[in-house]
């Protein structure tokens, strides 16, 4: 079917994220309600004009700062994340030196134990392509290879929190002082926030509870923010952090509402 897609067509990136989750989610990689959620980003994604805005950009590299300013920073993915961003979140967390944690709202061993093997698959796929500009090809393969995949035996806990989505990685989101988490949920975020955390989100809803609680709301679609993210950590320095997350929600508001006006 994705070959079907000729790269011409207006939404062709869309049509592709969408076929890739068909497949995840025939092969068990997510969750039955996967492609709701997936559904609901585009519709804001339609709304916010299917690219990245000012603002977002703006986010992107807040992010990337603390990031780099961060002690212990984790990276958490869900089954979308992992399908839809994962080589690039890999290429993140090998130029920041931080794991990844795979962390799913209907948790079971056997959707943990594929992401973990996709993951690993996108390691090892990484590790044979040409490394970055700034990189010695040897150096590049260590950090990859180091990138640490976590999400399996986890005997953390996020206080405030009950059931499985309770659960995480000691090593990840237990000692973390900053998590990036991209298609995050509200009552995780919030939990971790209270826990003292910095939550960095990707979320394409600006009135979401994930996004009015976050430390820095990117208001993006996942794969297209992910790709931006990278450019920036391995660009960008840390620096004296100045930040009004609000701010970016209602400029992602405008857009929106500006959306809805051309065509009245």
């Amino acid at each position: 079917m994705m070959s079907e897609i000729p790269k011409s067509h207006p939404r062709y990136n869309s049509l592709i994220s969408r076929e890739r989750l068909v497949q995840a989610s025939k092969d068990g990689l997510l969750a039955e309600s996967a492609m709701i959620a997936h559904g609901r980003g585009e519709a804001f994604d339609y709304l916010l004009g299917e690219k990245t805005s000012a603002s977002a950009l703006k986010s992107i590299k807040e992010v990337a700062k603390r990031l780099k300013r961060a002690k212990n920073p984790v990276i958490s993915i869900n089954g979308n994340t992992a399908v839809l961003a994962g080589e690039d979140l890999i290429k993140i967390a090998a130029t920041i030196s931080c794991p990844i944690e795979i962390n799913i709202y209907y948790r079971t061993p056997l959707r943990v134990s594929k992401l973990l093997n996709l993951m690993n698959k996108y390691k090892q796929k990484i590790s044979k392509e040409e490394a970055p500009e700034k990189w010695k090809a040897e150096e590049w393969v260590r950090r990859i290879n180091s990138v640490k995949i976590l999400g399996e035996n986890c005997k953390g806990k996020i206080i405030g929190l009950e059931g499985p989505r309770s659960i995480c990685s000691l090593d990840g989101i237990g000692k973390a002082d900053v998590v990036l988490v991209p298609l995050e949920d509200g009552d995780r975020c919030e939990a971790l926030v209270e826990l003292g955390k910095e939550v960095l989100v990707i979320d394409l809803n600006p009135l979401s509870r994930t996004a009015r609680k976050a430390t820095v709301t990117i208001v993006d679609e996942v794969s297209r923010a992910s790709k931006l993210l990278l450019e920036e950590v391995s660009n960008v320095e840390s620096e004296d952090i100045s930040w009004d997350n609000d701010k970016v929600l209602m400029d992602a508001l405008k857009i929106i509402s500006n959306s809805v006006n051309r065509i009245k």
